[in-house]
């Protein structure tokens, strides 16, 4: 059948349940993977906008489920597609036992009929023929002897009895053309619901069709969500990315506020013993002018004067080495701090590029989310349209269904009229099977009494015979009145004579003969019967 293709075609829903779950499976994976073991550090969001991560519900077996109404919609087509394939197969497996049941049937009863046919025909042959062997031997009969009145008003009799059973016959071929008209109609009704049935599974296979789309497309978008599952993965992986980045930048943004400290405090240490030593310099002078007042009392207090401003001088050489480190110490933060600003700065512009290339997304995610969505309510359209369609062909079967009852119905009813017709077909056969009997009885008993006339006919002509040849013997001793002399043996039926004496013998021959006649009982069929009327010149016997 056609429905072998069609599942082949489409996927079965195991297999989208098999898809399903290791495309969970998939996910769960991918996000214990995918999750940092950095503590997240609160920023705010840049630009006045909050990012939406995809939320995941879930059961308490542990696995997660999007909340997504696209699967329970695949479900719920899945479902509906389920229970238009087992409805769609229980119609046609309906439509082909009751066509099935039908055909039987009608087969059946043309079967009847045709033997039926067969068999009055084979009685109407027997019949013929046993009337043919009638006519043949009363042809028979008659060409060699007469035929009595009796036989021919039998025959007569026979001859209507044959014409009311050529009436019957006539009428039983009405009925059976009748018969045959409505075997006809059977048929042409069966090859239009043969017809209705192909146009219905046209039907369906264009509904398989159309839904072996439908679940294309619907591969498809499942295509391009997971495309957009696997793109938001990306996205939330380079947020978990820029996340730690951040978080180093912050610790190393930290360490270096730290070491920033340190070298300032180290410079406020040495900026306050240059200002000890400047003070101590001053202090210095301040004695050198007292010593040089005194110089001349104090020479040996120059000298080690001397040895101390040498180790002074000594100590401001260190202090200014010290200080050139520490410049050059400040610089190399100048440049590290220069570094990290364009650092930011690089930072800074790849945030706003994934800002822009988010928005851009959120963009063409909603477009294509209403493009799917307006594609699901002209898929959601179609399936109306398709439920309309199949609650349409199952009226349709229905009246199918009725029709058929209706045609069962009127088969059965003209079953019992073809039986009773039978029936009553048999009846009128028996009766003529008996008619039949009987006249071949009555067949029996004529010609019995034909046989037996004819004998006493050839016994009355071989008498006549006798009497005639007498007759003639003693014709040559009589006198003649009137008319020519002619032989006995030749004189013709239409130039008799009046004779004008009787022969004692002539007369008692014909009494004899006429007292035979006259003592037949007419009861009794071994009885000579009466002799036939004279019939006239030119007409046929009956």
């Amino acid at each position: 059948m056609v429905f072998k293709g069609l599942w082949g075609q489409c996927p079965s829903p195991s297999l989208l349940t098999e898809k399903k779950e290791e495309g969970e499976k998939e996910e769960e994976e991918t996000l214990v993977s995918n999750t940092p073991v950095l503590t997240p550090v609160e920023d705010e969001p840049v630009g006045g906008e909050e990012e939406e991560m995809p939320t995941f519900s879930y059961r308490p077996s542990g696995r997660a489920r999007t909340n997504c109404s696209q699967c329970q919609k695949n479900l719920s087509l899945q479902t509906a597609v389920k229970i238009l394939y087992v409805f769609s197969i229980l119609l046609i497996v309906a439509v082909t036992v009751l066509a099935a049941l039908v055909f039987k049937k009608v087969d059946s009863i043309s079967n009847d009929i045709s033997s039926a046919q067969t068999y009055y025909e084979k009685k109407i042959v027997t019949i013929q023929e046993d009337l043919q062997g009638l006519d043949e031997k009363t042809s028979g009969n008659c060409s060699l002897c007469h035929e009595t009145g009796q036989l021919g008003q039998d025959i007569t009799r026979l001859q209507g009895e044959l014409e009311e059973i050529q009436k019957m016959l006539l009428v039983q071929e009405i009925l059976l053309d009748r018969t045959s008209q409505a075997h006809d109609l059977l048929s042409s009704t069966s090859n239009k619901i043969t017809s209705e049935v192909d146009n219905c599974s046209f039907s369906i296979r264009q509904v398989n069709e159309s839904l072996g789309q439908f679940l294309a497309q619907v591969g498809g978008w499942q295509v391009v969500t997971s495309q957009l599952d696997n793109s938001l993965k990306g996205l939330a992986q380079e947020r978990y990315d820029v996340r730690a980045a951040m978080q180093q930048m912050n610790f190393t943004l930290g360490q270096t506020s730290d070491w920033i400290q340190v070298i300032q405090r180290k410079t406020d240490e040495e900026t306050l013993t240059l200002q000890k030593i400047v003070t101590e310099w001053q202090n210095y002078t301040r004695l050198f002018g007292g010593l040089r007042a005194t110089s001349s009392k104090t020479s040996e207090l120059v000298k080690s004067i001397q040895g101390s401003v040498s180790a002074a001088v000594r100590q401001v050489g260190q202090n200014s080495e010290n200080m050139h480190d520490l410049v050059l110490q400040v610089m190399g933060l100048q440049l590290q701090l220069d570094n990290i600003s364009s650092f930011l700065d690089d930072h800074e512009e790849n945030m706003n590029d994934l800002r822009y290339h988010h928005r851009y997304t959120q963009n063409r995610t909603a477009e294509r989310f209403e493009t799917l969505e307006g594609r699901m309510s002209s898929h959601e359209i179609e399936i109306g349209t398709i439920f309309a369609n199949i609650n349409a062909t199952d009226s349709h079967v229905h009246s199918m269904l009725r029709y058929l009852d209706d045609v069962r119905l009127s088969c059965t009813l003209g079953f019992h009229t073809h039986a009773e017709e039978l029936y009553y077909l048999n009846k009128s056969l028996s009766l003529v099977q008996g008619t039949t009997d009987l006249l071949r009885e009555r067949y029996s008993l004529l010609s019995a009494r034909l046989d037996f006339d004819i004998r006493n006919l050839s016994m009355i002509m071989e008498e006549m015979k006798v009497v005639d040849v007498r007759h003639g013997e003693m014709l040559k001793n009589i006198t003649i009145l009137r008319g020519e002399v002619f032989p006995a043996s030749r004189a013709p039926a239409a130039s008799r004579v009046t004779w004008v004496s009787r022969a004692p013998q002539e007369a008692k021959a014909r009494r004899a003969t006429w007292a035979t006649w006259a003592r037949r009982d007419p009861k009794d069929p071994s009885a000579p019967q009466d002799p036939p009327a004279p019939r006239a010149k030119g007409v046929p016997w009956a």
